[in-house]
């Protein structure tokens, strides 16, 4: 079986460790481009799949290039979710925690 890899993000951690995520979606939202990743899973752990991360985009001095930073404002990312999930509601069984 070959892994499909066009849409695996890997980004640094804050230890400098590098995490792969599956990209999910680029929500715009006011005037601002947010993505949604998914951590990836090993295939040999048994881990269910986690929970989305969401994280701003961020232009750099590099065309070819952007930054995601972390969203610190809860509204901001309830908002961003709510977006994604109506997008995505025929495509994923989304867990409400409430």
């Amino acid at each position: 079986m070959e892994e499909d890899l066009d849409n695996l993000i890997i980004l640094n951690d804050e230890d400098g460790n590098e995490v792969k995520f599956e990209f999910l979606d680029l929500i715009e939202m006011d005037d601002e481009e947010y993505v949604v990743l998914l951590p990836a899973i090993d295939e040999e752990s048994n881990e269910e799949e986690g929970e989305v991360v969401i994280l701003k985009v961020e232009d750099t001095d590099d065309v070819e290039e952007e930054s995601y930073v972390g969203v610190e404002d809860e509204e901001t990312l309830n908002k961003v979710f709510e977006i994604f999930k109506e997008k995505f509601k025929d495509e994923f069984d989304f867990i409400d925690e409430n």
